[in-house]
C-alpha cells in the first residue's frame, strides 16, 4: 500500500504556485494547462482552498476551489496524475474540499465538468452532486455539465 498525504493551503505562494503549474501539465485531461499567471490571477483576492496530494513524497494531484459567494464554494480545477490513478486521490482531495467548506460555513459546494469525463463525472454523482445545468456544445461529448451538492 501507498502512502498518501493532502496538504491543504489556503494561502497563495509563489512555491506554491509553481507547483501547481506544473502539476497542470501532468494531467493530460487539462488541454489547457495554467500558467503561474493565469493561476494567480485567477485565485487573488478570494478564499482559497489549495489541496495537493502526495504519494510516497511525490507530487501526485490537486484541487482547487474558491468561494464564489459568502454560502457557495466552488470546486474549480483539479486532476490526478495518470501514475497515480485509482488510489482514490481525487475522492479523499472531493471530501476534504466538502469537509473544509462546512467548517468554513458554505452550505453548497457548487462544480463544472465535460460530459466526456465520465470518471470524475461518475465521482460526483456517486458523491451526491446533481446536475444543475447543461451548456450544449456542438457534439454531446463536449457539453459542460454544472453539478451542486448541499453540505
Amino acid at each position: 500500500m501507498y502512502s498518501t498525504e493532502i496538504k491543504a493551503y489556503t494561502q497563495l505562494t509563489p512555491q506554491i504556485v509553481q507547483q501547481l503549474s506544473k502539476l497542470t501539465l501532468s494531467i493530460p485531461e487539462l488541454n489547457n494547462p495554467q500558467t503561474a499567471a493565469e493561476l494567480e490571477q485567477k485565485l487573488i483576492n478570494k478564499n482559497i482552498l489549495i489541496l495537493i496530494a502526495y504519494v510516497e513524497g511525490e507530487m501526485a494531484g490537486f484541487k482547487l476551489g474558491y468561494a464564489q459567494s459568502e454560502q457557495t464554494f466552488y470546486s474549480w480545477l483539479g486532476g490526478v496524475h495518470p501514475d497515480f490513478r485509482k488510489l482514490g486521490l481525487a475522492k479523499s482531495m472531493l471530501a476534504f474540499q466538502e469537509n473544509w467548506a462546512m467548517q468554513q460555513n458554505y452550505h453548497t459546494m457548487t462544480v463544472k465538468t465535460h460530459n466526456h469525463f465520465n470518471a470524475m463525472l461518475n465521482l460526483l454523482v456517486n458523491q451526491k452532486y446533481h446536475i444543475t445545468a447543461v451548456i450544449e456544445a456542438s457534439e454531446v461529448p463536449n457539453h459542460k455539465l454544472h453539478l451542486q451538492k448541499q453540505l
